[in-house]
């Protein structure tokens, strides 16, 4: 049993959930290692935040308000990171050159200078894993949705749309946070902080966006700042993307990506669908047991719906007939990030986490969306 001792820096709402995950790895059943936490930072530790970490993590040796000193620790062999956007190229770049495992979130680096300086350096350090934070393609249904693909089962694909759409940011009301200020976010706005995550099954899936008709909204111009006044939103609530995209086989096909912070119904929907001239699939995080499938044969064309359980990438004590969630997804994730610092591979492609060349990909598109929206044209990704 190989241990993999492990750092958190930002200690927020994610910052959180991977520590939990670290603290239920007896959940997972037949691998050859385990992470334990030694060490975490934040430039401001929240009154009690270091307590309900050394409250629930008896390894926890360093608690640091300094990202230099956690990286240098000679106890800490991989990190995970999650900081605000204008961050990223800074302290990822500060993690790969000292040695460390990186973890990090979406939309690793602001914009796509600070992305390829992240990528320079990882080049220069090239038996490091690096991978970015995208837990939703790991749902059991989407496993699936992996597999069919994989098989060819779709023939050739006509149309495909994906997408993660959430309320927060539906009541005007809210006071302003970082997500909506230029400076903090970056100009992608919704792009950066959520499509990552509607990228992440196309792009392990051989599809090649060409171009973009990007159309962009900043629907709530202005919120509360906090102190009494109001303070101008900045950046992107909702983006939809037509792209004409290729598949590995070079056939051509529309898909369709939504991002949005101010999505009327909805609370965290991941989703995806995909209309092929053989089968065709959809899944949503709604209801994250089913998967809805038609296949063509001829004849009468039926939709049909089976509950795919909880049948996971990596082996769970969790009984197949029970239900998959967000939490789960997260422990998934963080299993496949280990593993491939372990065996030097992935599980298996659609058991991976999104690569540094994959967010390059996702870089590439939304850079060519905010000229699209600029110019009201479509653009060469």
């Amino acid at each position: 049993m190989k241990t993999i001792r492990f750092g958190i820096i930002g200690l927020g709402l994610m910052g959180r959930e991977i520590a939990s995950a670290v603290a239920r790895w007896c959940h997972l059943e037949d691998l050859d290692f385990r992470p334990e936490l030694a060490a975490i930072c934040s430039r401001t530790l929240p009154p009690g935040r270091a307590d309900w970490f050394k409250n629930n993590f008896p390894t926890l040796r360093q608690v640091t308000t300094d990202y230099r000193e956690l990286i240098a620790n000679p106890e800490v062999d991989a990190i995970y990171c999650a900081v605000p956007h204008h961050l990223h190229a800074e302290l990822y770049s500060a993690i790969i050159r000292g040695g460390k495992h990186l973890l990090g979130e979406k939309p690793f680096g602001i914009d796509q200078p600070a992305n390829a300086a992240i990528l320079a350096e990882l080049r220069a350090r090239p038996g490091l894993v690096v991978r970015c934070s995208s837990e939703f393609p790991f749902f059991p249904g989407v496993q699936r949705i992996f597999r069919m693909a994989e098989e060819g089962a779709f023939g050739r694909i006509i149309e495909a749309g994906t997408g993660f759409l959430h309320s927060s940011d539906l009541d005007p009301a809210k006071p302003i946070n970082w997500k909506r200020t230029l400076k903090l976010n970056g100009e992608y706005g919704v792009m950066g902080d959520l499509g990552l995550h509607g990228c992440h099954f196309p792009f392990r899936a051989g599809w090649n966006p060409l171009n973009v008709r990007a159309i962009l909204s900043n629907i709530v111009t202005e919120r509360p700042d906090g102190k009494g006044g109001m303070a101008p939103c900045e950046t992107w609530d909702n983006a939809t993307l037509l792209c004409d995209a290729e598949d590995r086989q070079g056939t051509r096909f529309p898909w369709t990506l939504k991002t949005q912070r101010i999505a009327p119904g909805q609370k965290n929907t991941w989703y995806l669908e995909i209309c092929g001239t053989k089968a065709s699939v959809r899944f949503s995080t709604k209801n994250p047991k089913r998967l809805e499938f038609l296949n063509y044969t001829g004849g009468e064309q039926a939709w049909q719906e089976i509950d795919v359980g909880y049948t996971s990438a990596f082996k769970t004590l969790t009984g197949e007939i029970f239900e998959f969630g967000f939490s789960d997804s997260i422990l998934q994730m963080t299993s496949a990030f280990f593993y491939e610092i372990v065996h030097g591979r992935p599980l298996r492609p659609s058991a991976g986490c999104v690569t540094p060349e994959e967010t390059a990909l996702s870089h590439r598109l939304f850079t060519a969306a905010l000229r699209s929206q600029a110019g009201s044209s479509t653009e060469t990704v």
